[in-house]
């Protein structure tokens, strides 16, 4: 899950698995796997960032 922020200032998790297409027009819009898109207050390349990072995270073997 990655914390994003609606255009309305609430937080929210949004399972990364689901994204599909993330473009700035000029708001940052997230098409899911479902059709469903998505506004949010965060740039497109954060959006990237959060969601490598999660995909990191799942990937890290504990030590």
């Amino acid at each position: 899950m990655i914390k994003l922020t609606k255009l309305n200032g609430k937080p929210f998790a949004l399972n990364a698995w689901l994204i599909e297409q993330v473009e700035e027009t000029p708001d940052t819009m997230i098409t899911l796997n479902n059709g469903k898109k998505i506004i949010v207050k965060e740039a497109m390349e954060e959006v990237i960032l959060l969601s490598k990072d999660f995909y990191t995270s799942i990937h890290q073997v504990e030590r």
